[in-house]
């Protein structure tokens, strides 16, 4: 059975050159979530579970993660947004709310500024418009989770990855679930998905995006709270919400905290109102 629940549907549409693999439950306005870097769709169980009873929730694996194919590459944030904007048409579904963490959170920005007509609001998690390697230091994380990759291996690369993300007593269970996914991986498929991240961007077509967006970010992020600020400023339509004593995995370690943020965002664009109507303050803040 499925994380996603025993309702869920798991099915397969062909796109282009792969095979993607998507589970969808419930029915309503299409929720659509897109998950890390090496990692699948089955990583939203929670998020299913909280809005499925109101939302056609769509939780899809890109290429060369899960049980989609795993062609050679290269591999492209472009190329994983035309996959799903391929899948989200073949489906007949759209405008979806698009919901992606870390490279999924890529992704839905691709989409955003190459299929406007598909995406009705984004929810960016822990990520950014862009990733710059045009310096030492800024190609120096690639380097060091290539070389990693090289000499490790994924089940060693996974355990040491999962202690950064989950490092409290009690989540053991959550340790080992992120480092069988991690180690399950495809090699070859995650240093192509790797290797896509950096250089990637969209920065100069921020103005296109026009449709809502939340920037959920943990405190504990990678990449701090500031740079989310910093983009959210140039975005038409945006806010932002932190969540305090979170990091990078954050809607599996924070499962409550990050459905009522999305909930919130979620409802205040079906009632047309300020998203701010019922999130605690301390939590958000508008840009426009």
């Amino acid at each position: 059975m499925s994380d996603l629940g025993q309702n869920a549907a798991m099915r397969r549409v062909r796109t282009g050159d792969v095979d993607l693999h998507f589970e969808a439950v419930g029915e309503g306005e299409p929720l659509v979530l897109i998950h890390g870097l090496g990692s699948c769709g089955q990583d939203w169980g929670p998020q299913v579970g909280s809005f499925s009873d109101r939302y056609h929730v769509i939780a899809l694996d890109l290429r060369g993660h899960g049980r989609s194919s795993k062609p050679r590459g290269p591999y492209s944030i472009p190329v994983f947004a035309q996959d799903t904007a391929a899948l989200l048409r073949a489906l007949q579904v759209g405008p979806a709310h698009v919901v992606g963490i870390s490279l999924g959170g890529m992704v839905a920005f691709q989409l955003a500024v190459d299929a406007p007509e598909l995406v009705k609001s984004l929810a960016i998690v822990n990520s950014g418009p862009a990733v710059p390697a045009d310096t030492f230091k800024q190609r120096l994380p690639l380097n060091i989770r290539l070389a990693y990759l090289r000499f490790l291996g994924l089940p060693r690369m996974a355990k040491m990855i999962a202690k950064r993300l989950f490092p409290k007593p009690g989540q053991g269970a959550l340790q080992e679930a992120f480092v069988a996914r991690l180690s399950g991986n495809d090699k070859h498929a995650y240093r192509e998905s790797l290797k896509a991240i950096f250089g990637w961007s969209v920065v100069d077509r921020l103005d296109a995006i026009r449709c809502p967006v939340l920037v959920l970010t943990a405190d504990q992020d990678y990449a701090p709270v500031e740079l989310k600020r910093a983009y959210a400023e140039r975005l038409a339509d945006a806010r932002v919400v932190v969540i305090p004593d979170s990091r990078h995995a954050l809607p599996m370690e924070k499962p409550r905290e990050f459905n009522a943020a999305l909930d919130e965002f979620l409802a205040s664009l079906a009632a047309g109102r300020p998203a701010d109507g019922g999130t605690p303050a301390a939590f958000q803040e508008k840009t426009s």
